[in-house]
């Protein structure tokens, strides 16, 4: 599935919390797969019940209403409600105990880690479990595809590079009728893991240019912002012009998208090249045992991995009560399952995680002590 990625789903977010209720369906087990003996996930015999609030990243937002609708279906006597709020606001209510797990496209770092620990009575678990390109999308009448190098991005985004026509984007793209047109730059205007994996990006890939560190908070002042992905979405599509960052699954089909450098060439975001991105990020260090946060390349050497790729966490205790825990356990092994993954690939266009990596969130979940 090399095409760019499917539709995505409009999912209202008037409400704090997308709540979704559907009537009961039989099912084999908790996850809705049929046991193979091949996978933890699909050996589970009995349905779960309760209640069970997340919260945080709105770029999951799509794979997150098809992982709970179709959970719900196979567990009628589950509930479960995410709040796709962003990961900043996410992580804060997790470790405010106003939800059972957060969503975030960053894993814990700094004093969060010992918050989550705290909130949890033991250490909070990062797991990856929905991988995707970030796109660099742009607004420009007639042209849809840009090669850009890392320096030139940073360089537009801090407002150096002012114009489309400018020689260094030119340079890169001989064949592109690039207009005398001023350019927009905009940013997120609430914490969000994906500012942070921009960020991360601009700073490692051209560190000469963007000398702040990455963050969840945008560190220039000023200039045009939307609030979460759908809108810095609506306002690069709303101005011709404009350069924005979000969730590729979101991209749509009307806004230009740019390919990176990777290698000696440049590569377009697309399943296949977040995948071999993913395969090669390295595991971060000084982490709990049953924490799986990664460090993706930002300068890869291989041509074909896209650098930069968000990988998304459900952040998760490793203690919980009885119900709430079996609830979590099941939802997450769910997620992380087989079908679980080629649901939200087909529904949001994101990277299913590897075998290898199903396997060691498995092992994490199996580390969750419950009661």
């Amino acid at each position: 599935m090399n095409q760019k990625f499917y539709k995505f789903l409009g999912v209202a977010a008037a409400a704090s919390f997308a709540v979704t209720s559907l009537a009961a369906c039989g099912s084999d087990n908790a996850t809705g797969e049929k046991a193979d003996g091949n996978d933890k996930t699909s050996q589970q015999s009995e349905s779960v019940s309760g209640s069970l609030k997340g919260a945080g990243a709105s770029s999951q937002e799509s794979a997150m209403t098809t992982w709970t609708q179709t959970f719900m279906e196979n567990n009628p006597d589950a509930q479960i409600t995410y709040g796709a709020v962003g990961s900043g606001a996410g992580i804060e209510q997790f470790i405010g105990k106003q939800v059972a797990w957060a969503g975030s496209d960053a894993y814990l770092e700094g004093d969060e880690v010992k918050k989550a620990k705290d909130r949890c009575g033991a250490d909070a678990f990062d797991l990856p479990t929905y991988i995707s390109p970030v796109a660099v999308v742009f607004n420009i009448k007639g042209v849809k595809k840009l090669n850009l190098d890392p320096d030139v991005v940073a360089k537009i985004f801090k407002g150096e590079i002012k114009n489309w026509n400018d020689p260094a984007i030119a340079k890169a793209n001989p064949d592109a009728k690039l207009p005398y047109l001023a350019i927009t730059p905009v940013h997120r205007s609430d914490k969000s893991g994906t500012t942070e994996n921009f960020t991360s990006y601009l700073h490692e890939a051209a560190g000469d240019v963007w000398t702040d560190e990455a963050d969840k908070t945008w560190p220039i002042a000023g200039g045009e912002t939307g609030d979460k992905t759908s809108g810095l979405i609506q306002a690069v599509q709303s101005t011709e012009g404009t350069i924005g960052y979000a969730d590729f699954s979101k991209a749509g089909d009307d806004l230009g998208i740019a390919s990176l450098k990777s290698g000696d060439g440049y590569t377009a975001p697309s399943q296949e090249t977040a995948a071999k991105a993913a395969d090669i990020a390295e595991p971060a260090k000084d982490r709990a045992d049953g924490d799986l946060a990664l460090d993706v390349v930002r300068v890869p050497k291989e041509e074909g991995a896209y650098p930069l790729i968000m990988i998304s966490y459900e952040i998760v205790c490793s203690k919980y009560e009885k119900e709430e825990g079996d609830l979590v356990k099941a939802f997450m092994e769910y997620v992380s399952s087989k079908e679980g993954q080629k649901a939200a690939a087909e529904s949001a266009g994101s990277a299913p995680i590897s075998d290898e990596m199903r396997q060691k969130v498995q092992k994490s979940l199996d580390k969750i002590k419950i009661g």
